[in-house]
């Protein structure tokens, strides 16, 4: 009764306002009794406020001064956050902080976990309704998911000796299992919650989520057909969202886009999750075009782009080499990407190397610098290798060799082997290559016959013979036989060194393995 009194009062003391405006000249009012009480109300300095803007927006009263009012009064029955409201929630966030970080100090120490949370937990968190401190505290650590799971496991074993635990908890709980990669934890604690009548959407759409990250989609499906059974529960857009993210990574694009088609028909407006996970689906299933569309429609649309809109379409440009593209969309996210996406910053670095743009190497640098040197890739330092040894950057190409060697990683593709022996052909440098393909053949990188043709074809160019002809020693102790193309080299190489004997020898040979004798040596 006192709130319906003090909403009364202020839509009398809006009246009244109205009623002073519309009385010009007028100084005395015809129910003084009014002024006392609304001046006493606690509405009233809301009220005179809004009095004040209206005021302030418009001279002289207008024909829709009615509406204005009632739209006034309507505000009062809203639900916005009071101040004191804003100041507890930065209090449970900044408590929850704390917490987290002596927590993570003790990461590995169950005792001291459960000491900390003893000591500091309780007091601070476990009071909040509907165990919102917990959910914040969770929320928090979901970078360290096994340590929330054990957070959540003593909160558990707590609930005999204080409140029971509510739907959000174990929501967070069992997205976080999922997450975690254990889904029998998660479905474990979905159980949990519907036999203790806790039955909510939210349950079923962690375990959605939970199946979604781990790839059963079968069963997420399964549990999908389940909730819509349910009498009590029903789909939201977070369930069609999930759904919309399981066809999208399957790349089932049709099911993915009825989806979508459909909420329209169930009351259900897409919102910013909807259209990131549609895009995400197009990354997925390369679908360039359809991924742009959606992106045009979000910037024209009611739901505009966020953040993670951005770094869906930076991966998206990156992967269909649209370089110019890829940078302008890098331009706007650059601060977020710099310091926390660095596989987003290994995609664009791939999408470089692809690429034949004359300044690739030097943008490279720019971004190899942004990861940490902890951070190494095997595919990533192959392809670099690649594209240094393309630009004949050697000092460059040789300090990704090495440290491919030294992460005892092996390269077992014929192209790139090919791309390194070139680079050194271009660059004359027979010593590197040599002291290469030794290092090569222990590590037990790709072995092939190119390899030791262009050391032989470098030594003859320098009228080193018996570095020439140790090379096909070598070729022998690889159980490599010598093919024409071997007998074309040793044949040219004399013959321009002027070893006539040598050249007969070889002349020889290749007659007897069956080969065509070289044109110019019938002329001679």
């Amino acid at each position: 009764m006192k709130r319906v009194w003090k909403l009364s009062d202020a839509a009398q003391s809006e009246l009244l306002s109205r009623h002073r405006s519309s009385a010009a000249g007028s100084k005395t009012l015809q129910h003084p009794h009014y002024a006392f009480t609304l001046t006493n109300s606690p509405s009233y300095r809301l009220t005179r406020d809004v009095n004040a803007q209206t005021h302030s927006s418009s001279a002289a009263p207008s024909s829709s001064s009615p509406l204005i009012s009632m739209s006034s009064i309507i505000d009062l029955f809203r639900d916005k956050p009071l101040p004191q409201d804003m100041r507890a929630r930065e209090d449970l966030a900044r408590t929850a902080s704390e917490l987290r970080d002596e927590l993570v100090q003790n990461i590995g120490d169950s005792e001291k976990i459960v000491r900390v949370l003893e000591e500091k937990g309780c007091s601070s968190l476990w009071e909040w309704k509907y165990g919102m401190g917990v959910v914040e505290l969770l929320n928090q650590l979901r970078s360290w998911p096994q340590l929330a799971l054990e957070v959540f496991e003593w909160r558990r074993q707590q609930v005999a000796s204080s409140t029971s635990m509510s739907a959000e908890e174990y929501a967070k709980a069992i997205i976080i299992a999922g997450k975690a990669k254990n889904v029998e934890l998660a479905l474990e604690l979905f159980t949990e919650a519907i036999n203790k009548q806790i039955k909510t959407t939210s349950i079923y759409n962690a375990l959605m989520s939970a199946y979604m990250f781990n790839g059963h989609t079968a069963k997420c499906q399964s549990l999908f057909r389940d909730l819509k059974k349910e009498p009590d529960c029903y789909p939201t857009i977070v369930t069609y969202n999930i759904l919309i993210s399981v066809f999208g990574r399957l790349m089932l694009v049709d099911h993915m886009e009825a989806t979508v088609r459909g909420l329209k028909d169930l009351g259900l407006s897409p919102n910013l999750s909807t259209y990131n996970h549609l895009i995400a689906g197009y990354v997925t299933a390369w679908m360039w075009n359809s991924m742009e569309k959606t992106f045009q429609k979000m910037k024209e649309g009611p739901v505009s782009p966020d953040i993670s809109t951005h770094l869906l379409m930076l991966r998206g440009y990156a992967h269909s080499g649209n370089l110019a593209k890829m940078e302008e969309t890098y331009e706007l996210v650059k601060h977020h990407v710099d310091d926390k996406e660095i596989p987003l910053i290994r995609t664009m670095i791939c999408a470089y190397c692809k690429s034949s743009v004359t300044d690739r190497v030097e943008k490279i640098h720019k971004l190899m610098k942004l990861i940490p040197e902890n951070e190494y890739r095997p595919w990533l330092n192959v392809n670099l290798i690649k594209v240094y040894a393309q630009e004949d950057c050697l000092e460059a190409m040789e300090k990704s060799i090495n440290e491919a060697f030294e992460h005892k990683t092996a390269v077992h593709t014929a192209g790139v082997m090919r791309c390194i022996i070139s680079s050194y052909f271009r660059c004359n440098e027979v010593d590197r290559l040599e002291s290469f393909v030794k290092r090569a053949e222990f590590a037990r990188w790709r072995t092939c016959r190119s390899l030791y043709h262009c050391q032989m074809v470098m030594y003859a160019a320098q009228n080193r013979l018996k570095e020439m002809e140790n090379v096909l020693i070598q070729m022998e102790n690889l159980n490599m036989p010598c093919t024409k193309k071997t007998f074309v080299i040793l044949y040219r190489a004399y013959l321009m060194c002027g070893q006539r004997c040598k050249v007969a020898q070889v002349l020889g040979s290749m007659w007897k393995h069956g080969y065509e004798m070289p044109f110019d040596s019938l002329l001679s």
